[in-house]
Protein backbone atom coordinates (compact mmCIF):
# COMPACT_ATOMS: atom_id res chain seq x y z
CA UNK A 1 0.00 0.00 0.00
CA UNK A 2 1.01 3.32 -0.41
CA UNK A 3 2.53 5.03 2.41
CA UNK A 4 0.82 8.72 2.29
CA UNK A 5 1.29 11.76 4.44
CA UNK A 6 -1.47 13.71 5.39
CA UNK A 7 -0.21 17.10 6.02
CA UNK A 8 -1.39 19.68 8.86
CA UNK A 9 -0.71 22.30 10.91
CA UNK A 10 1.21 25.28 9.18
CA UNK A 11 2.56 28.75 10.33
CA UNK A 12 -0.56 30.80 10.46
CA UNK A 13 -4.11 31.03 12.77
CA UNK A 14 -5.63 28.82 10.07
CA UNK A 15 -4.14 25.84 12.30
CA UNK A 16 -6.44 24.78 14.21
CA UNK A 17 -8.65 24.60 11.22
CA UNK A 18 -6.15 22.68 9.13
CA UNK A 19 -5.89 19.98 12.01
CA UNK A 20 -9.63 19.68 12.01
CA UNK A 21 -9.97 19.37 8.06
CA UNK A 22 -6.71 16.75 8.43
CA UNK A 23 -8.82 14.57 11.24
CA UNK A 24 -11.69 13.78 8.12
CA UNK A 25 -9.22 13.15 5.52
CA UNK A 26 -7.42 11.24 7.60
CA UNK A 27 -10.60 9.12 8.31
CA UNK A 28 -12.16 8.91 4.96
CA UNK A 29 -8.69 7.79 3.05
CA UNK A 30 -9.12 4.21 1.66
CA UNK A 31 -6.99 1.91 3.62
CA UNK A 32 -7.20 -0.74 0.85
CA UNK A 33 -4.86 1.33 -1.11
CA UNK A 34 -3.26 3.94 0.97
CA UNK A 35 -1.50 3.14 4.17
CA UNK A 36 -1.61 6.94 6.02
CA UNK A 37 0.17 8.94 8.53
CA UNK A 38 -0.60 12.12 10.29
CA UNK A 39 1.99 14.91 10.06
CA UNK A 40 2.03 18.14 11.88
CA UNK A 41 4.18 20.88 10.50
CA UNK A 42 4.70 24.29 12.91
CA UNK A 43 7.21 26.86 13.70
CA UNK A 44 8.91 24.78 15.65
CA UNK A 45 9.33 21.22 14.53
CA UNK A 46 8.21 18.83 11.58
CA UNK A 47 6.26 15.57 13.46
CA UNK A 48 4.79 12.34 12.61
CA UNK A 49 2.50 11.06 14.31
CA UNK A 50 0.23 7.99 15.50
CA UNK A 51 -1.25 6.14 18.06
CA UNK A 52 1.84 4.73 20.04
CA UNK A 53 4.55 8.19 19.58
CA UNK A 54 5.97 11.19 17.77
CA UNK A 55 8.67 11.06 15.45
CA UNK A 56 10.85 14.08 13.86
CA UNK A 57 10.50 14.37 10.29
CA UNK A 58 13.73 14.04 8.49
CA UNK A 59 13.59 17.12 5.80
CA UNK A 60 16.38 16.21 3.77
CA UNK A 61 14.13 13.22 2.22
CA UNK A 62 10.63 13.64 4.04
CA UNK A 63 11.10 10.70 6.02
CA UNK A 64 11.03 9.74 9.74
CA UNK A 65 12.44 6.54 11.97
CA UNK A 66 10.29 4.50 13.83
CA UNK A 67 11.59 1.30 15.81
CA UNK A 68 14.51 1.53 14.23
CA UNK A 69 12.75 1.28 10.82
CA UNK A 70 12.70 4.20 8.12
CA UNK A 71 9.56 5.47 6.78
CA UNK A 72 9.19 7.25 3.43
CA UNK A 73 6.32 8.65 1.87
CA UNK A 74 5.25 7.93 -1.38
CA UNK A 75 2.25 10.99 -1.40
CA UNK A 76 1.65 13.93 0.59
CA UNK A 77 -2.11 15.08 1.05
CA UNK A 78 -1.68 18.53 2.00
CA UNK A 79 -4.61 19.83 4.16
CA UNK A 80 -2.83 22.95 5.47
CA UNK A 81 -4.95 26.29 4.97
CA UNK A 82 -2.76 29.29 4.87
CA UNK A 83 1.20 29.39 4.41
CA UNK A 84 3.13 26.64 3.91
CA UNK A 85 0.56 24.99 2.47
CA UNK A 86 -1.44 26.91 0.38
CA UNK A 87 1.18 29.38 -0.68
CA UNK A 88 3.21 27.07 -2.44
CA UNK A 89 6.47 26.79 -0.34
CA UNK A 90 5.28 23.05 0.66
CA UNK A 91 4.65 22.37 -2.60
CA UNK A 92 8.27 23.43 -3.60
CA UNK A 93 9.81 21.90 -0.71
CA UNK A 94 7.83 18.39 -2.03
CA UNK A 95 9.32 18.91 -5.35
CA UNK A 96 12.57 19.16 -4.43
CA UNK A 97 12.46 16.04 -2.25
CA UNK A 98 10.21 13.92 -4.92
CA UNK A 99 7.08 13.48 -3.38
CA UNK A 100 4.21 14.03 -5.55
CA UNK A 101 1.38 15.71 -3.77
CA UNK A 102 -2.41 16.56 -3.90
CA UNK A 103 -3.01 20.13 -4.65
CA UNK A 104 -1.49 22.24 -7.41
CA UNK A 105 1.68 23.18 -8.14
CA UNK A 106 3.77 25.53 -6.44
CA UNK A 107 3.49 28.34 -8.96
CA UNK A 108 -0.08 27.95 -9.23
CA UNK A 109 -1.00 28.00 -5.62
CA UNK A 110 1.88 31.32 -5.08
CA UNK A 111 -0.35 32.80 -7.71
CA UNK A 112 -3.79 32.05 -5.97
CA UNK A 113 -3.01 32.58 -2.10
CA UNK A 114 -2.35 36.01 -3.61
CA UNK A 115 -5.82 37.28 -3.73
CA UNK A 116 -5.11 40.44 -5.78
CA UNK A 117 -2.65 39.51 -8.05
CA UNK A 118 -4.97 35.87 -8.90
CA UNK A 119 -7.82 37.84 -9.30
CA UNK A 120 -5.48 40.62 -11.52
CA UNK A 121 -3.92 37.53 -13.61
CA UNK A 122 -7.57 36.08 -14.29
CA UNK A 123 -9.43 39.76 -15.22
CA UNK A 124 -7.02 39.19 -18.45
CA UNK A 125 -9.36 36.16 -19.82
CA UNK A 126 -12.46 37.67 -19.26
CA UNK A 127 -12.86 36.97 -16.00
CA UNK A 128 -15.44 39.33 -13.63
CA UNK A 129 -13.69 40.72 -10.65
CA UNK A 130 -14.66 43.78 -8.05
CA UNK A 131 -12.55 46.84 -8.40
CA UNK A 132 -9.61 46.56 -6.34
CA UNK A 133 -6.09 48.46 -5.27
CA UNK A 134 -3.71 47.03 -3.78
CA UNK A 135 -1.12 48.43 -0.61
CA UNK A 136 2.35 47.90 0.00
CA UNK A 137 3.65 48.34 3.44
CA UNK A 138 5.71 51.19 2.13
CA UNK A 139 3.12 52.78 0.49
CA UNK A 140 2.04 56.15 0.98
CA UNK A 141 -1.80 55.85 1.20
CA UNK A 142 -3.77 58.41 -0.77
CA UNK A 143 -6.97 57.22 0.93
CA UNK A 144 -9.34 59.17 -1.42
CA UNK A 145 -7.83 58.38 -4.18
CA UNK A 146 -8.20 54.98 -3.44
CA UNK A 147 -11.44 54.81 -2.14
CA UNK A 148 -12.77 56.98 -5.21
CA UNK A 149 -11.85 53.73 -6.68
CA UNK A 150 -13.83 51.11 -5.28
CA UNK A 151 -16.41 53.19 -3.40
CA UNK A 152 -17.68 52.98 0.13
CA UNK A 153 -18.85 50.38 1.53
CA UNK A 154 -15.33 48.54 0.82
CA UNK A 155 -13.54 45.72 1.98
CA UNK A 156 -10.20 45.63 3.18
CA UNK A 157 -8.45 42.56 3.44
CA UNK A 158 -4.69 40.67 3.65
CA UNK A 159 -4.01 39.85 0.37
CA UNK A 160 -2.33 36.46 1.08
CA UNK A 161 -4.75 35.43 3.73
CA UNK A 162 -7.41 33.17 4.62
CA UNK A 163 -10.80 32.21 7.17
CA UNK A 164 -11.33 36.47 6.97
CA UNK A 165 -8.60 36.92 9.18
CA UNK A 166 -8.08 40.61 9.29
CA UNK A 167 -10.78 41.44 6.82
CA UNK A 168 -12.90 44.79 7.36
CA UNK A 169 -16.03 46.16 6.05
CA UNK A 170 -15.26 49.56 5.86
CA UNK A 171 -18.47 52.26 6.02
CA UNK A 172 -17.13 55.52 6.10
CA UNK A 173 -13.59 57.30 5.66
CA UNK A 174 -12.99 57.40 9.30
CA UNK A 175 -12.51 53.45 9.43
CA UNK A 176 -10.30 53.45 6.16
CA UNK A 177 -6.81 53.26 7.80
CA UNK A 178 -7.40 51.36 11.16
CA UNK A 179 -8.93 48.34 8.79
CA UNK A 180 -5.83 48.71 7.00
CA UNK A 181 -3.56 48.57 10.28
CA UNK A 182 -5.81 45.47 10.95
CA UNK A 183 -5.59 43.82 7.58
CA UNK A 184 -1.51 44.24 7.74
CA UNK A 185 -1.55 42.57 11.03
CA UNK A 186 -2.51 39.34 8.66
CA UNK A 187 -0.41 39.60 5.84
CA UNK A 188 2.05 41.23 3.78
CA UNK A 189 0.11 43.30 1.66
CA UNK A 190 -3.59 44.41 1.38
CA UNK A 191 -6.62 44.89 -1.07
CA UNK A 192 -9.00 47.16 -1.02
CA UNK A 193 -12.16 45.80 -2.65
CA UNK A 194 -15.57 47.21 -4.25
CA UNK A 195 -18.24 45.89 -1.79
CA UNK A 196 -19.96 43.90 -4.90
CA UNK A 197 -23.60 43.12 -3.56
CA UNK A 198 -25.56 40.04 -4.35
CA UNK A 199 -26.09 36.70 -2.97
CA UNK A 200 -22.62 34.55 -2.17
CA UNK A 201 -22.05 31.52 -3.55
CA UNK A 202 -18.93 29.17 -4.23
CA UNK A 203 -18.37 26.21 -6.12
CA UNK A 204 -16.23 23.06 -5.24
CA UNK A 205 -14.11 21.41 -8.33
CA UNK A 206 -11.86 18.58 -8.70
CA UNK A 207 -9.86 16.35 -11.23
CA UNK A 208 -10.45 12.48 -11.45
CA UNK A 209 -9.51 10.22 -14.69
CA UNK A 210 -12.60 10.99 -16.40
CA UNK A 211 -12.03 15.11 -16.65
CA UNK A 212 -12.75 17.63 -14.22
CA UNK A 213 -15.92 17.66 -12.30
CA UNK A 214 -18.04 20.27 -11.12
CA UNK A 215 -19.90 19.43 -7.66
CA UNK A 216 -22.95 21.25 -6.56
CA UNK A 217 -23.38 24.87 -5.58
CA UNK A 218 -23.57 26.36 -2.28
CA UNK A 219 -25.11 29.17 -1.15
CA UNK A 220 -24.04 31.01 2.17
CA UNK A 221 -26.09 33.42 4.01
CA UNK A 222 -24.05 35.12 6.82
CA UNK A 223 -25.95 36.01 9.75
CA UNK A 224 -23.58 38.76 10.03
CA UNK A 225 -22.94 41.06 7.50
CA UNK A 226 -21.06 38.93 5.90
CA UNK A 227 -18.83 35.91 5.92
CA UNK A 228 -16.78 36.47 8.07
CA UNK A 229 -14.40 34.24 10.76
CA UNK A 230 -17.45 34.07 13.67
CA UNK A 231 -20.23 33.19 10.77
CA UNK A 232 -17.86 30.69 9.36
CA UNK A 233 -16.73 29.10 12.21
CA UNK A 234 -19.53 29.61 14.99
CA UNK A 235 -22.22 28.88 13.43
CA UNK A 236 -23.38 31.95 12.32
CA UNK A 237 -24.08 31.34 8.48
CA UNK A 238 -26.34 29.22 6.57
CA UNK A 239 -25.10 26.83 3.81
CA UNK A 240 -27.84 25.69 1.33
CA UNK A 241 -26.51 22.84 -0.95
CA UNK A 242 -27.32 22.40 -3.75
CA UNK A 243 -28.26 26.54 -3.48
CA UNK A 244 -31.86 27.63 -5.13
CA UNK A 245 -30.69 28.70 -8.56
CA UNK A 246 -31.75 28.61 -12.22
CA UNK A 247 -30.42 25.40 -14.21
CA UNK A 248 -29.01 28.26 -16.13
CA UNK A 249 -27.18 30.28 -13.16
CA UNK A 250 -26.02 26.88 -12.20
CA UNK A 251 -24.80 25.54 -15.34
CA UNK A 252 -23.13 29.27 -15.93
CA UNK A 253 -21.17 29.30 -12.66
CA UNK A 254 -20.60 25.63 -12.68
CA UNK A 255 -19.04 26.52 -16.49
CA UNK A 256 -17.20 29.23 -15.08
CA UNK A 257 -15.49 27.01 -12.38
CA UNK A 258 -14.28 24.64 -14.74
CA UNK A 259 -13.06 27.53 -17.04
CA UNK A 260 -10.86 29.29 -14.31
CA UNK A 261 -9.68 25.27 -13.07
CA UNK A 262 -8.43 24.84 -16.50
CA UNK A 263 -6.45 28.20 -16.91
CA UNK A 264 -5.09 28.00 -14.09
CA UNK A 265 -4.11 23.93 -14.78
CA UNK A 266 -5.16 23.48 -11.18
CA UNK A 267 -4.86 20.28 -9.36
CA UNK A 268 -6.91 18.54 -6.96
CA UNK A 269 -9.63 19.68 -5.09
CA UNK A 270 -10.22 23.56 -5.35
CA UNK A 271 -13.34 25.78 -4.03
CA UNK A 272 -14.45 29.49 -5.91
CA UNK A 273 -16.75 31.78 -4.26
CA UNK A 274 -18.14 34.51 -6.40
CA UNK A 275 -21.24 36.78 -5.42
CA UNK A 276 -23.90 36.49 -8.29
CA UNK A 277 -25.65 39.85 -8.43
CA UNK A 278 -29.27 40.66 -9.08
CA UNK A 279 -28.70 41.61 -12.81
CA UNK A 280 -27.12 37.73 -12.84
CA UNK A 281 -23.64 39.27 -13.08
CA UNK A 282 -21.25 36.48 -11.49
CA UNK A 283 -18.12 38.19 -9.83
CA UNK A 284 -15.04 35.93 -8.62
CA UNK A 285 -13.83 37.10 -5.33
CA UNK A 286 -11.29 34.61 -4.21
CA UNK A 287 -9.86 31.02 -5.23
CA UNK A 288 -9.25 28.57 -2.45
CA UNK A 289 -6.65 25.99 -3.52
CA UNK A 290 -6.84 23.79 -0.08
CA UNK A 291 -9.78 24.21 1.07
CA UNK A 292 -11.80 23.26 4.59
CA UNK A 293 -12.19 19.35 4.64
CA UNK A 294 -13.48 18.80 8.13
CA UNK A 295 -17.33 17.31 8.94
CA UNK A 296 -18.61 20.82 8.83
CA UNK A 297 -16.61 22.70 5.82
CA UNK A 298 -18.65 23.10 2.79
CA UNK A 299 -16.69 20.55 0.34
CA UNK A 300 -17.87 17.83 2.27
CA UNK A 301 -21.39 19.04 2.02
CA UNK A 302 -21.19 19.35 -1.56
CA UNK A 303 -19.79 16.12 -1.94
CA UNK A 304 -22.91 14.72 0.50
CA UNK A 305 -25.58 16.22 -1.50
CA UNK A 306 -23.62 14.47 -5.20
CA UNK A 307 -23.65 11.03 -3.60
CA UNK A 308 -19.64 11.20 -3.24
CA UNK A 309 -17.90 9.18 -0.95
CA UNK A 310 -15.30 11.08 0.73
CA UNK A 311 -12.85 8.33 0.27
CA UNK A 312 -13.32 8.60 -3.36
CA UNK A 313 -12.95 12.48 -3.79
CA UNK A 314 -10.32 11.99 -1.49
Amino acid sequence: MKKVAVIEGGYSKEKAISIKSAKTVFDNLDRTKLNPTRVLIDEKEWTAYDEEGRYSIDKNDFSYTKNGFKHNFEYAFIVIHGTPGEDGKLQGYLDMVGVPYNTSSAAITALTFQKFHCNQFLKNFGINVPEAALIKPEDIIDEEKKLKKVGLPCFVKPTDGGSSFGVTKVKKESEFLPAIKEAFNHGSEVIVEENIVGREVTCGIYRDSRGIKALPITEIISGNEYFDYDAKFNGKSKEITPAELSEEITNKIKALTKKIYGILGMRGIVRMDYILTKGEALFLIEINSVPGMSKESIVPQMAKVDNIELSFLF
